[in-house]
């Protein structure tokens, strides 16, 4: 890991480091989708965008977030900084579960599955051994539940190919 990406982790406990990386999640969206994927949260975090399809609008919605491989799936937490309510992409989720990862230059149609019981646990485990600022989330979030989802490849064809295609 690097020193910058150490600093980085150690820094997210802060309430004001949710607020400022917020700031920069259009940046972020932009540099991913420019570097088709290859590039997000400026390489310190192992991160991907995901496309979600708005579950009011019907259009495609994509966000950055950090994620860890789980076998051939990719596991991401809805934890939105610590803040009271639930991300868009997570309530997207919810209402549809199929969705498109651009991961290392490669997109990758997935469908969303919400973790529970001991399997949560495990997955849990995972992510904040890779962010250990999630703990910190959840007391910030009240007690909120922060869903936990394994992004699994359907097969089906991701349109347009590799990232930035379509």
């Amino acid at each position: 890991m690097s020193v910058l990406g150490a600093l980085t982790r150690r820094v997210g406990h802060h309430h004001w480091f949710g607020a400022v990386a917020r700031l920069f999640v259009p940046a972020d969206r932009l540099v991913g989708r420019l570097t088709r994927g290859r590039v997000v949260a400026l390489g310190l975090i192992p991160s991907l965008i995901i496309t979600t399809t708005g579950r009011r609008s019907g259009k495609p919605r994509s966000n950055p977030l950090l994620y860890v491989p789980d076998g051939g799936a990719y596991v991401v937490i809805g934890s939105n900084w610590g803040r009271a309510h639930q991300p868009g992409w997570a309530l997207n989720l919810l209402a549809d579960p199929t969705a498109e990862v651009a991961v290392r230059g490669r997109r990758v149609a997935v469908r969303a599955e919400v973790a529970t019981g001991a399997e949560r646990e495990r997955l849990w485990q995972l992510l904040v051994t890779e962010w250990p600022a999630y703990r910190t989330y959840v007391r910030r979030a009240g007690g909120r539940e922060i869903r936990i989802f394994r992004l699994v490849p359907d097969g089906r064809a991701a349109p347009g190919g590799p990232a930035g295609r379509g």
